[in-house]
């Protein structure tokens, strides 16, 4: 079996400073088998990523649309932030990704889609996120895993990391596929999530990266990085 983190972040996206070299060194440490880099509403980590370790990388993005976020795993066309969960669905699906939505009942985060949002789109997605590190209450997770079982939903898990340290936190323990997205899905309907919430002080963390890039950016392969810009 395989632990793959389906769920993490680097440098390209706007609350995080983990270069991808890094983010590979701890997912090997780690024991990690496959990693997924979804940054927000980009490509370029996750690609540059894979360039590094094609080995290791699933190229995903996560995507804020009107009304929370998506994730979606084998993508090959950035799709833009601010479209309707439905065109963004779409747009995923033209390309052949598997989508999902991470985090979908976290109380406590204004990117998650809510219950009245979630249940709009839920027969159009592969899958909920049901153990998510940075969710800092447990039940929200729980209550995700549940409303995936009563709609026959398949389910993922993630670290969430924006950080090293918390690659791997959450996880799922599932068959080896190939990299594309049928051999994926087909190990999900046999994965188990595994790991456990993450402490709170990563958190912080991310908050320090949205502010230090405001403040100045923050160079990395030759370039600036900037808040909200890659």
């Amino acid at each position: 079996m395989w632990k793959v983190d389906l769920h993490s972040h680097t440098i390209y996206s706007k609350d995080c400073l983990t270069r991808p070299e890094d983010a590979i060194a701890r997912a090997r440490r780690v024991g990690l088998d496959k990693l997924a880099i979804t940054e927000h509403d980009n490509l370029a980590g996750a690609l540059r990523a894979k360039e590094l370790a094609p080995d290791l990388i699933i190229v995903g993005e996560e995507v804020m649309t009107t009304q929370g976020e998506l994730i979606a795993y084998f993508v090959k066309e950035e799709v833009p932030r601010g479209l309707s969960p439905q065109e963004t669905v779409r747009r995923l699906r033209e390309q052949g990704a598997v989508v999902a939505i991470p985090h979908p009942l976290d109380s406590l985060r204004n990117s998650a889609m809510g219950m009245e949002s979630v249940l709009e789109v839920i027969g159009l997605v592969d899958a909920l996120e049901v153990r998510n590190a940075r969710c800092v209450r447990p039940q929200d997770n729980l209550a995700a895993l549940q409303l995936a079982q009563e709609h026959g939903l398949l389910v993922t898990a993630g670290s969430d990391a924006h950080i090293p340290f918390e690659l791997g936190h959450c996880y799922m323990e599932m068959p080896e596929f190939e990299d594309e997205p049928e051999s994926f899905v087909d190990a999900l309907q046999h994965a188990k999530p595994m790991g456990k919430e993450s402490p709170f002080w990563p958190h912080l963390l991310s908050t320090y990266a949205k502010w230090r890039k405001r403040i100045k950016p923050v160079p990395y392969g030759g370039v600036l990085h900037s808040y909200g810009k890659r």
